[in-house]
């Protein structure tokens, strides 16, 4: 049985950094593709960033320039380190990852950026 469990998020003020970190565990053979995706209340769950198992990495345009997902294949696990955080970042932030050629996200950790 494989799972993500998530960890990291909470509150944090405006312009303030937060780090989230996702690890997976289980009968892992081969993990692919790795993300982050976001919900915001009433609205649908978006890509943030994706990296690939060799390092290659896309964001969308809103989390350019502020936001950088890694990886560590050693020890199974995606990073998001996020900065110069806005009130817009505000959501629910799921991993997800190909692990044995499928798709599993993790249960979320609620990211509020405010004031």
């Amino acid at each position: 049985q494989v799972q993500l469990v998530e960890s990291g998020g909470g509150l944090v003020q405006p312009g303030g950094s937060l780090r989230l970190s996702c690890a997976a565990s289980g009968s892992i053979f081969s993990i692919n593709g790795m993300g982050w995706y976001r919900q915001a209340l009433g609205k649908q769950r978006d890509l943030v960033a994706r990296i690939t198992r060799g390092g290659s990495t896309n964001y969308a345009d809103s989390v350019k320039g502020r936001f950088t997902i890694t990886r560590d294949n050693a020890k199974n696990t995606v990073y998001l380190q996020m900065n110069s955080l806005k009130p817009d970042d505000t959501a629910v932030y799921y991993c997800n990852a190909v692990i044995n050629d499928m798709v599993y996200w993790g249960e979320g950790t609620l990211v509020t950026v405010s004031s």
